[in-house]
């Protein structure tokens, strides 16, 4: 299974992968730990076309690692997947690949979101430099609605509650998987 983590900078995606990873088990894939990997400081650029490039690296390792085990499963995060086009492409990928594909939508307060923004900017606990809460408003005035099946979560809650919350999503049949409308 290959579930990508969605949501704004600041949502929890990247907290709850690691919290996921253990649960599960599974392998997290984040972009701005591939983006570092690839290019050196600075050549990281932050621009759609980098992006873009990063997301297809990680699709191919994460195709690697399903063919090399079918049971295994990877979280793909870092990539807000606000834009119609991001989603689309994942799908297709998805598709194309024989994967069960699956959504997290993460999503809390602007103000819950500004609080976790601003904590990472000062412990220095980010590796994206160009993550603040402007970036946050940005993506969210652009947004676009996600439109595939996928489990919408206040991230606001404890973290014991959305872990469970999407074990009980992941054993779903994907059959059974609906569109959402979350509110925070």
């Amino acid at each position: 299974m290959i579930i990508a983590m969605t949501g704004l900078p600041g949502t929890g995606k990247s907290t709850l992968a690691k919290a996921l990873s253990q649960a599960l088990p599974a392998l997290i894939l984040d972009k701005d730990v591939v983006r570092a990997a690839l290019f050196p400081a600075g050549e990281i650029e932050y621009s759609t076309h980098q992006d873009d490039f990063v997301i297809q690296v990680m699709l191919q390792v994460a195709d690697f690692y399903v063919r090399k085990d079918a049971t295994r499963h990877i979280l793909l995060d870092g990539r807000p997947f606000s834009k119609q086009s991001q989603v689309d492409t994942l799908v297709a990928y998805g598709r194309q690949h024989g994967w069960d594909l699956r959504f997290i939508h993460c999503v809390c307060s602007d103000d819950v979101a500004r609080a976790r923004i601003e904590r990472d900017a000062a412990a220095g606990q980010h590796l994206a430099a160009n993550r603040d809460f402007n970036l946050y408003l940005r993506l969210k005035a652009q947004a676009d609605p996600l439109q595939v099946p996928h489990l919408g979560l206040d991230t606001g809650r404890p973290l014991p509650a959305c872990i469970q919350d999407c074990l009980g999503y992941l054993s779903q049949p994907s059959e059974n998987l609906k569109v959402e409308n979350e509110r925070p």
